[in-house]
């Protein structure tokens, strides 16, 4: 740009016209060359004395308001209110907006993140009782042979008529021209049906659906549990000994009730410990059911029997590897418990 404007300087002092000094630009210039505008503005300088061919001094946006001043009070307002928008930061310290993200993401090397969901807020006899459990389960995979081939676990949720589909499922690809696609709130039907699973590293072993209008409570749970050991007797042999296989599932009170732990002793049934209020470490809450809700979210099915007839089905599609998996990122979820000294980690 200065070689082409001391190219306009001397045409001038030639005599040379704007018109004839632009195409002459144009010839050597090509695509480069400057403006007919800019020529005429140049040379109505060069006409009022002008002899320097440096633009004149602009005042600009001043390089001021990414200062060590301004990053200590980012900083304290931040510290103060970590809820604060970059807008409401600019806005308190009179700056524009991208110098106050500057100072934010470049200087001070934060992000703002969500709050992570944790299922209960651990007590440290809580995190101490999820280290011990961690701890035992570790060991004794690491002592045993094949030990996670031979866990059993049992657990229940509910499988609704409707449960409305995510925010992501309904994403869709849509050209520019396409309209915004719409989607209706809806809320979750009230009709629903529980389904008791039972499943080890080879698929599901037995299942039942809570008839309607009942509940669960410690002696409907025994009655499950005679049919499933007259299944498991069935479907797999090699657990017909006692001791050859491990049982677990979570702290519900069905689950937890004294009368369910003695007939567990004397089927001779070895249960695995479980400590409260961790999903995270165990299978049917962090592998089956999400996998199995997340299938069934935004279908609307016509009645129970329709509920229980499509859950069947998806849980025989399921291949046995992603069973066996969940047992192998049990054991995994485990030493995390164990690095995180007892707490719940990220990723879970």
């Amino acid at each position: 740009m200065n070689e082409q404007k001391i190219n306009l300087k001397f045409c001038y002092k030639l005599g040379k016209t704007p018109k004839e000094t632009y195409a002459m630009l144009v010839r050597v210039y090509e695509d480069q060359a400057v403006s007919m505008k800019c020529v005429y503005e140049w040379f109505a300088r060069f006409r009022e004395g002008r002899e320097s061919v440096s633009d004149n001094p602009r005042s600009g946006r001043p390089a001021t308001s990414v200062s060590d001043e301004n990053i200590v009070k980012v900083r304290k307002l931040i510290t103060n209110d970590r809820r604060l928008t970059v807008r409401m930061i600019a806005d308190e310290l009179q700056i524009n907006r991208e110098s106050v993200r500057q100072i934010v993401t470049q200087k001070l090397g934060m992000k703002k993140t969500c709050c992570r969901l944790v299922p209960h807020h651990l007590t440290d006899v809580q995190k101490q009782a999820r280290l011990e459990a961690s701890q035992d389960f570790v060991e004794t995979a690491d002592a045993t042979p094949h030990f996670l081939n031979c866990i059993v676990t049992a657990d229940e949720s509910w499988c609704l008529r409707y449960d409305p589909e995510t925010k992501r499922q309904s994403m869709e690809w849509r050209s520019p021209a396409s309209p915004r696609r719409k989607k209706v709130r809806a809320e979750k039907s009230r009709i629903k049906t529980m389904l008791i699973t039972f499943f080890d590293c080879h698929g599901i072993i037995h299942k039942e659906f809570l008839p309607e209008g009942t509940t669960l409570n410690a002696a409907r749970y025994i009655e499950i549990l005679t049919r499933f050991m007259k299944r498991l007797r069935r479907v797999r042999p090699q657990y017909a000994r006692p001791g050859s296989w491990f049982f677990v599932h979570d702290n519900a009170r069905p689950h937890t009730a004294n009368i369910v732990k003695q007939f567990l002793a004397t089927k001779g049934v070895v249960q695995l410990e479980h400590p409260p209020y961790s999903p995270e470490l165990n299978p049917p809450d962090f592998f089956l059911f999400p996998r199995l809700k997340l299938a069934l979210k935004g279908k609307r099915f016509d009645d129970i029997p329709d509920i229980q007839r499509n859950v069947t089905m998806l849980l025989k599609s399921i291949p046995p590897e992603d069973f066996l998996r969940s047992f192998q990122d049990m054991y995994s979820r485990s030493q995390r418990c164990i690095v995180m000294g007892g707490d719940y980690f990220e990723g879970q």
